[in-house]
C-alpha cells in the first residue's frame, strides 16, 4: 500500500507535488517549534524522573529481543560557567532474566567519567567493575553509550532530525493526533523520505509526543526494505513509560554505596 501511494504520487501534476512537498515542510516546522519547546522545558523546569524504558535495538545486523529498564535521570544544572549538578544516571535491568538487576551508575565527570557496573543476570551477578561509556566492551548491548540515555536526548535527536530535514523535497511529514502509549493519549509524528538515496540513515522515524507530558515517549526507526522484500528493517526503538517528573533525587540515588542497590559497596571506582 506505501509503495503504491508513493507511485501515485509520482503521477500527479508537478503543482500538486509542490503543494504536497509545501505542507511537509509546514508540518516539519511545526514539529520542531513544539519540540525546541519541549527541550526548554526540560532544561529549565524539570530537574529529574524516573521511568520504564523498553527498548529493542539491532546491533550488528540483528535486531535484539526486547529489554526492559527501570531508569533514574538527573538533568545537569548549572550557573554560568559552572556545573551544580552533573548528569547522572541510573540503571536496573528488569528483563530479560539473562541480565535481570544489572545495575549501572553514571555521574558525568566523576569516577574518570566512566560507568560502574553490577554484572546481574545468571552468570557471576554481584561483579561490580566500571567502563568507560562508549568503550567495546560498555556497547556491544547498546547502539548509544549510557551518557545519551533519556528523553532530552530524544527530544534534542528529533530537532536534529527536523533541522537536517528542512528544505529536503524528499521529506514527508505526516502528524497524526489521537495516538495512544501505555493508555495515554498521545501526537503520532512521522519523518520519512519519499525514494531512497544514498546519504540518507533511514527510510522513516515516528515519534510519540505525549499530549498532557508534552514530551516524546516513543520513538521508532527504520531503514528501507532490503532487496526484493517489502518490510522496512526496525533500526532501533524505544517506549518511555511510567514516568513520574521532579521526584527529588539526590546524590544517594546515584552512589553505588546506597543501602538500596547491589553494587559490591567495597568496589572502588
Amino acid at each position: 500500500m506505501k509503495k503504491f501511494l508513493i507511485w501515485c504520487a509520482f503521477l500527479l501534476p508537478a503543482q500538486a507535488i509542490k503543494a504536497e512537498e509545501s505542507a511537509s515542510e509546514n508540518a516539519l516546522i511545526a514539529v520542531l517549534q513544539r519540540a525546541e519547546a519541549a527541550y526548554q522545558r526540560m532544561s529549565s523546569e524539570i530537574r529529574d524522573y524516573t521511568c520504564i524504558l523498553t527498548k529493542r535495538e539491532r546491533i550488528d545486523g540483528r535486531l535484539q529481543g526486547p529489554e526492559s529498564i527501570y531508569l533514574k535521570v538527573r538533568h545537569q544544572q548549572s550557573s554560568g560557567v559552572e556545573i551544580e549538578q552533573p548528569f547522572s544516571v541510573y540503571l536496573r535491568f528488569l528483563r530479560p532474566a539473562t541480565v535481570r538487576d544489572r545495575e549501572v551508575l553514571y555521574v558525568q565527570g566523576r569516577h574518570q567519567d566512566r560507568m560502574i557496573v553490577r554484572n546481574g543476570g545468571t552468570i557471576l551477578p554481584f561483579v561490580t567493575t566500571s567502563l568507560p561509556p562508549d568503550s567495546a566492551a560498555a556497547m556491544q548491548e547498546s547502539r548509544y553509550p549510557i551518557s545519551e540515555i533519556g528523553v532530552k536526548t530524544l527530544t534534542r535527536r528529533l530537532i536534529e532530525v527536523g533541522q537536517e530535514k528542512l528544505g529536503d523535497d524528499n521529506c514527508e511529514v505526516h502528524v497524526v493526533p489521537g495516538a495512544r502509549i501505555n493508555g495515554r493519549y498521545c501526537t503520532m509524528i512521522q519523518v520519512g523520505h519519499r525514494e531512497r538515496r544514498e546519504d540518507q540513515d533511514f527510510h522513516y522515524v515516528r515519534v510519540f509526543i505525549d499530549d498532557q507530558l508534552e514530551l516524546p515517549v516513543y520513538y521508532v526507526a527504520y531503514d528501507w526494505p532490503r532487496s526484493g522484500e517489502s518490510a522496512s528493517i526496525m533500526l532501533e526503538e524505544y517506549t518511555y513509560t511510567d514516568i513520574q517528573l521532579n521526584v527529588g533525587l539526590t546524590d544517594r540515588d546515584f552512589d553505588h554505596r546506597n543501602e538500596n542497590y547491589l553494587f559490591l559497596k567495597s568496589f572502588i571506582p
